[in-house]
């Protein structure tokens, strides 16, 4: 049984957690992007070489399904990154329609630095939490996460 916490009708935005997410996310955004402006970077350019870093070489399709963001914006971040000497993109040897993309030398150096200006944006975030909360906090929206994915695997109901 689905608890209702939510009704139609008036609530405070700042009961919202719609709201309160996206907020958080322009927060934290708008912090790294201070601080990934020291390493010549974006938040937003942050995201393919995170990505990389993480999976190793990938397909652009691949960057594009998990970065939530289309191919056309995906190929022109991957220009400027290409551009700034941080990835190469080629031509798969099996697939010759499939491009894909790795990060260089000079972007698996800049990608480890970022990682700790990352860190101290998230942290900054979470002043004030114990660890317990800090682990409560992960495990709420693991759950939550758990739960919009089981609403997408199961059929609509009318």
């Amino acid at each position: 049984m689905v608890t209702k916490f939510y009704t139609p009708g008036i609530y405070q935005r700042s009961e919202s957690i719609g709201w309160l997410l996206r907020r958080l996310k322009q927060s934290i955004v708008g912090a790294a992007d201070v601080r990934l402006a020291e390493h010549g970077l974006t938040h937003a350019q942050w995201g393919p070489m995170l990505t990389l870093r993480l999976c190793g070489t990938s397909s652009v399709a691949h960057l594009v399904r998990e970065l939530d963001t289309d191919a056309g914006a995906m190929t022109r971040m991957l220009d400027r990154l290409e551009a700034k000497g941080l990835c190469q993109r080629e031509r798969s040897a099996e697939d010759r329609r499939v491009v894909l993309v790795s990060l260089t030398d000079e972007g698996l150096r800049i990608s480890a630095e970022v990682t700790a200006v990352l860190s101290d944006v998230f942290n900054a975030h979470l002043d004030g939490f114990s660890k317990d909360e800090w682990r409560l906090l992960i495990k709420l929206l693991q759950r939550m996460l758990a739960n919009g994915e089981a609403l997408q695997a199961a059929p609509p109901t009318h």
